[in-house]
């Protein structure tokens, strides 16, 4: 039996290591005993209290597993999935981290082992689909729009925050690269917003957000291409009042004496207030839209994703979606299905068919449904 080791037991390493312990040898570790006790509790899951951020001490727990999964927050995911390189383990990834991981792809080659990076629901999935769909037809645009929010909206926020909070800020801070025209352009974080209806939740506000990544590079003759981060009408003028005001700043301040960089106490407030319960319904809404022509035909092709918390396995719906994406791109890389060596985003994988098509259906199988439609135009 093939032995996985997956690094942090947040909700979403929580959702793939249950997921993939159906099938295989699955070690959880992190540094939250309290989430360990409960995968090797109720599960066939084995676990490790280990910090993950000691380099040394993390090469040599890997040293054993035939693929490693880090789902660690995106501030330790680029010496994370350096180190299982350099340990020549084969790594899937679904952290958010800002760096650019594509230049680690001769040390993959080198190393002989293959990654897949951004492997969740977004980026993710998208990616996938514009992979696919790139080799099949000339596309003049890309976009999507996602987010995970709770069902029930409770003052101030109406916000939930499914992953680590640091992550959420990320997206709110970090400049948003976008394509027009075939230049890249950047803006703010959280400009440009605008209000889209949905059958199944009302009318949530879209706002540019740094969710492109590696499209940008990786499928350059794509001249328009753009993402947003999806959330409950007003909540966006609570975080840029955040932001103006300085709470979001890393510079640290001196309180009675006492130095603090505004950006944590911000996170330990927002910790709690954000924090979704294990139980709290709440959902994942994306649209991914391709504009183009196949085959002489101009086609506006449409891939819409709705799901929700599952009260049977206790899983949330982010979970579900990014964990159960990125359990499908271990079973590329355990199956045998994806076998290239080197660093590789979901839409360079996704461009063959056999993947694409095995990572939408396993989703299916776990009831994560990208509906699709396609309009002549």
């Amino acid at each position: 039996m093939q032995k996985i080791i997956i690094l942090g037991a947040g909700m979403v390493g929580k959702a793939m290591a249950i997921d993939l312990s159906v099938k295989y040898d699955v070690t959880s570790v992190d540094v939250n005993e309290e989430a360990l006790k409960y995968l090797s509790s109720n599960y066939k899951i084995k676990t490790k209290v280990l910090n993950v951020s000691d380099t040394a001490l993390l090469k040599n727990e890997i040293k054993d597993f035939d693929l490693v999964i880090s789902a660690v927050p995106g501030f330790m995911g680029l010496e994370t999935i350096k180190t299982a390189i350099l340990a020549k383990k084969n790594v899937l990834d679904i952290s958010f981290l800002p760096e650019d991981v594509l230049p680690l792809n001769q040390l993959a080659v080198d190393n002989n082992v293959t990654v897949i990076m951004d492997c969740g629901v977004a980026p993710g999935v998208p990616n996938f689909i514009a992979g696919y769909h790139y080799d099949r037809m000339k596309i003049d645009s890309l976009e999507y729009m996602v987010g995970g929010l709770p069902k029930k909206r409770e003052f101030p926020f109406e916000y939930k925050a499914p992953f680590s909070p640091i992550d959420v800020i990320e997206e709110y801070t970090r400049p948003a690269r976008y394509v027009e025209n075939g230049k890249i352009l950047i803006k703010l974080a959280m400009s440009d917003a605008e209000l889209i209806s949905f059958d199944e939740v009302g009318t949530l506000e879209a706002f540019n957000s740094d969710g492109l990544r590696s499209l940008i590079y990786t499928l350059k003759d794509i001249p328009n291409m753009k993402e947003k981060t999806l959330r409950y009408p007003g909540h966006i003028k609570l975080i840029q009042a955040l932001k103006a005001s300085g709470f979001f700043s890393q510079e640290p301040m001196t309180v009675k004496n006492v130095s603090v960089k505004p950006i944590d106490f911000t996170l330990k407030i927002l910790f709690n207030q954000w924090k979704l319960e294990h139980d709290e319904p709440e959902f994942t809404i994306m649209r991914v839209k391709v504009v183009g022509e196949e085959n002489g035909v101009k086609k506006e092709i449409i891939y819409d994703l709705y799901d929700e918390f599952d009260p049977k396995q206790m899983l949330s719906s982010m979970a579900r979606t990014t964990g159960f994406t990125g359990t499908a791109g271990a079973e590329l890389i355990l199956n045998g299905l994806f076998t290239e060596k080197g660093v590789f985003p979901p839409e360079l994988v996704g461009k063959h068919e056999n993947c694409f098509n095995f990572v939408l259906d396993y989703l299916k199988d776990r009831n994560v449904i990208y509906k699709k439609t396609e309009n002549l135009l």
